[in-house]
């Protein structure tokens, strides 16, 4: 108890010379500089105290065993490793499809009879819808007539050209008009085997526009089909990552609402850099694993960018940080009276899924101290806890 008393008072005398000092009048410098120059000279003065306060406690150690036991502090620990270290940059993205395309007619014509419904599964191939030609059926009898006349026309007009009666151009007419009737009826027989629409593509029917009974046009849409197994992440990737995508490249692909993630291919990597965002297309063949991945869904495109061979890596939380900008760790070490905590300071680099690399202070093979080493003092006496 008589080793405690002083401690306390010394850091009592700490936290007061870490408040703000004051000029005659009470106040703190107004200039930055003068601001600057005390904020020096408090955190040098702090250090001292801490090195006090550390020379202290290991008098205490030397002098008083059994009170060091007894407050020796439990951790757990865990050995530093050498490992490879990838870093990911998280990039927005939704999900698309190649084959999603719209059905429709090429010739106009009242539908009679729709065979599918939305969500049905259809092969290339079949049949969509059956229209009513009638239009074109009355068309046809109009042309079959007047091909009659023109050819009546004609076979007179060649009698007499052959004959040497009448003129050539009457002749050049009647052969014309005769030709180019012809030429309409193979069109319209044509057009009348359109009156059945089939499926271009094998797929789902995502949507249908048109119900029997209603018109059809050319270019209207009858139903909406996808395939669902031609789906693709399109993501809008930051141009600083240029160098980072390669087609080929495997990357995950992540659907937070689903709550599923799966391997990717680059397959396409857009060739121009939009200048509203600084930004270019990236897109990578997913597979349909699940039939709840559907086209617009959100997803999230992980793209490596950095990556490193045989570092030391640490999680990230037990790197501590004193009031100067400094980084440290506590690493286990044997001392006179047993387990010690020694402060090590660590400079980091790249940081990713909880783990930073280490790249000066910690070479591996060390024992990190994992939980306890928050309020951890150096060289403080520690007691591992037994697992179990």
């Amino acid at each position: 108890m008589k080793y405690i008393i002083p401690i306390v008072a010394l850091l009592m005398a700490m936290l007061a010379g870490c408040q703000p000092a004051a000029n005659e009048e009470g106040q703190l410098p107004e200039s930055l500089e003068e601001k600057r120059t005390l904020l020096k000279e408090k955190r040098s003065e702090l250090s001292k105290l801490t090195q006090e306060v550390e020379q202290l406690e290991k008098a205490i150690a030397v002098q008083d065993p059994t009170m060091v036991a007894n407050k020796r502090k439990l951790v757990t620990t865990a050995p530093v490793e050498r490992t490879n270290f990838e870093h990911f940059v998280e990039i927005q993205a939704s999900v698309a499809a190649d084959d999603y395309i719209n059905v429709t007619s090429e010739v106009a014509g009242r539908i009679l009879n729709l065979t599918v419904e939305e969500g049905d599964n259809v092969r290339k191939g079949q049949l969509i819808a059956e229209l009513d030609l009638e239009q074109l059926d009355k068309q046809m009898a109009e042309l079959e007539k007047s091909l009659e006349l023109a050819t009546t026309v004609f076979e007179r007009q060649k009698r007499l050209w052959d004959q040497n009666i009448g003129s050539e151009i009457q002749y050049l007419e009647a052969k014309n008009s005769k030709e180019r009737l012809e030429k309409s009826m193979e069109t319209l027989e044509f057009q009348m085997t359109k009156s059945k629409v089939y499926a271009p593509v094998s797929g789902v029917v995502e949507e249908v526009y048109l119900k029997s009974g209603e018109l059809a046009s050319p270019g209207m849409p009858i139903v909406q089909l996808l395939n669902p197994n031609r789906l693709k992440a399109v993501a809008d990737v930051p141009e600083s990552y240029l160098r980072a995508v390669k087609r080929g490249e495997q990357v995950k692909v992540a659907f937070p609402a689903l709550d599923e993630e799966q391997m990717a291919t680059i397959t396409m990597i857009g060739r121009t850099i939009d200048p509203s965002n600084r930004t270019f297309d990236v897109e990578a063949r997913i597979s349909a694993s699940s039939s709840l991945i559907k086209p617009n869904l959100l997803a999230t495109m992980f793209i490596k960018d950095k990556e490193a061979e045989d570092v030391v890596t640490i999680p990230l939380e037990m790197v501590q940080q004193e009031v100067g900008g400094k980084d440290y760790v506590y690493i286990l070490e044997d001392g006179k009276s047993g387990a010690l905590a020694r402060k090590v300071y660590v400079k980091t680099g790249d940081a990713y899924d909880g783990q930073i690399v280490i790249k000066s202070g910690l070479e591996g093979g060390e024992v990190l101290i994992m939980d306890g080493a928050r309020g951890l003092a150096n060289n403080e006496p520690v007691e591992v806890k037994q697992e179990g």
